[in-house]
């Protein structure tokens, strides 16, 4: 794509006067995207060849990063040391919404070299080692919603997010008119990641007011995580220019949520279709025991689909975000959804929000998948029907139940690690104990007077 870049590429631009800065970044625990600024000479002198150091606590802290106790890998009584941040140069890209910059993705090290095994970059990679050692490879497109605001983001923050003015004033699902009114948001962002090496693929109208969904061409895992994350940020950045505000929370009111729908096929190394066959409904038999897998996994991989208080208000009746453990063939009210055919053959996992950690999300979804194949779980019959009036067992309801179901499982810490599984655990601890020590507005207009 026009917009990446290699290393002599970025050299030539430096040189030239195009690029005099480098953002040095790489996904925190929350997937948001963190790092530093450097000049385009501290970027070759020593960055590229020797790699730049951030504080190990950024993956140890709580969204308003602040320090918080429980983390294994970094606390007071460490002295919240360094981690090496080592480029990786296959990630190099123009960053075309800031003037004279370019972006290169970072996995996170100790100086000794070995991987901070807590970090999303490294926990996708050793779920992509394992498909490797099965001659597997995976791909996934993530479908991000977000509302947009007509109040910019100082503004929405002043008034404590209350009374903000949604872009649309009613239902624009697939409508083509009062999306229009956005198009110079939407245009700018659109434009602006394919200029940054991206394969915009269009935008249309979802169902709240003010909610959009912008689609990118599906990629290898990785470089559609640190697409997905790079775009988030991205947006969030170019709404900025445009004196407007935009959220991915997984529930910003009590209508439909933001969701991060994440499709995901696998191949042959070889790029062999591998997931199509002669079976039922066209499967072979891997694909057969991958969604097997999945759905065995998804209660106690919930923590890593939705990894916030807000992420449980999405599941709803009715809503189009899912309740029940269950899979279907486009069948939208089922948890997994079973679409395309032939190498397009994949499927779609509903339960993610806006709100996911893409390589989080991604993990749990290999991870489930190999624990189906390893196994050879047997596929139960697809749901047809509506999954939210079945019997079928529902999805944790809430963060401390998911937290629960994460700790006890043993697939996760075989997986993932004991290190991994405990760091994350204690992220939901903190989110947990910060929500139940906040007194909402909900709380007052219910209390103030009439109790």
């Amino acid at each position: 794509m026009p917009g990446n870049l290699t290393v002599d590429e970025l050299s030539a631009a430096i040189d030239a006067g195009e690029i005099d800065t480098v953002i040095v970044a790489f996904p925190d625990a929350q997937g948001r995207l963190v790092g530093k600024r450097v000049s385009g000479r501290m970027w070759r002198d020593v960055v590229l060849p020797h790699g730049a150091e951030a504080c190990n606590y950024l993956l140890s802290v709580d969204v308003d990063l602040n320090t918080v106790d429980g983390y294994a890998m970094s606390s007071w009584e460490q002295g919240y040391g360094d981690m090496v941040l080592r480029p990786d140069p296959a990630t190099l890209r123009r960053v075309p919404w800031i003037p004279g910059s370019a972006l290169v993705m970072a996995e996170l090290e100790w100086e000794s070299g070995d991987p901070v095994v807590q970090s999303p970059r490294s926990i996708l990679n050793r779920q992509r080692e394992r498909l490797a050692e099965r001659d597997l490879v995976a791909y996934s497109g993530t479908e991000l919603e977000f509302i947009v605001f007509d109040d910019s983001f100082r503004d929405a923050w002043r008034k404590g997010y209350r009374d903000l003015q949604p872009s649309t004033d009613y239902n624009v699902d697939y409508n083509l008119l009062a999306t229009t009114r956005l198009e110079p948001l939407l245009r700018d962002i659109r434009n602006g990641m394919e200029a940054a090496g991206m394969y915009c693929e269009g935008v249309k109208g979802e169902c709240n007011d003010g909610q959009q969904e912008i689609a990118f061409r599906y990629d290898e895992v990785l470089t559609t995580a640190d697409q997905h994350t790079i775009y988030k940020n991205g947006a969030k950045e170019i709404a900025d220019l445009h004196g407007k505000s935009l959220t991915f929370m997984a529930k910003f009111n009590e209508r439909e949520g933001n969701s991060c729908h994440i499709h995901l096929s696998v191949r042959s190394s070889s790029g062999e279709a591998v997931m199509a066959g002669d079976g039922e409904h066209g499967f072979s038999p891997l694909m057969g025991h991958w969604i097997a897998g999945i759905l065995a996994t998804l209660r106690e991989f919930t923590l890593l689909y939705a990894p916030t208080i807000n992420s449980y208000k999405r599941y709803a009746k009715g809503s189009f975000a899912p309740t029940g453990v269950a899979w279907g063939v486009d069948n939208r009210t089922c948890a997994l959804r079973v679409v395309g055919h032939g190498s397009g053959l994949r499927v779609e996992n509903r339960v993610p929000g806006g709100d996911v950690n893409p390589y989080l999300g991604i993990s749990a979804i290999i991870a489930g998948g190999l624990y189906g194949i390893e196994n050879e779980l047997e596929l139960p019959e697809p749901l047809s029907g509506n999954a939210y009036d079945s019997s079928v067992e529902t999805l944790p309801t809430t963060l401390r139940e998911a937290a629960q179901l994460f700790s006890q499982s043993s697939i996760a810490r075989a997986a993932f690690g004991d290190d991994v599984v405990e760091h994350y655990l204690n992220q939901a601890r903190i989110e947990v104990e910060a929500y139940d020590a906040a007194v909402t507005d909900w709380e007052r207009t219910r209390g103030f007077e009439r109790l």
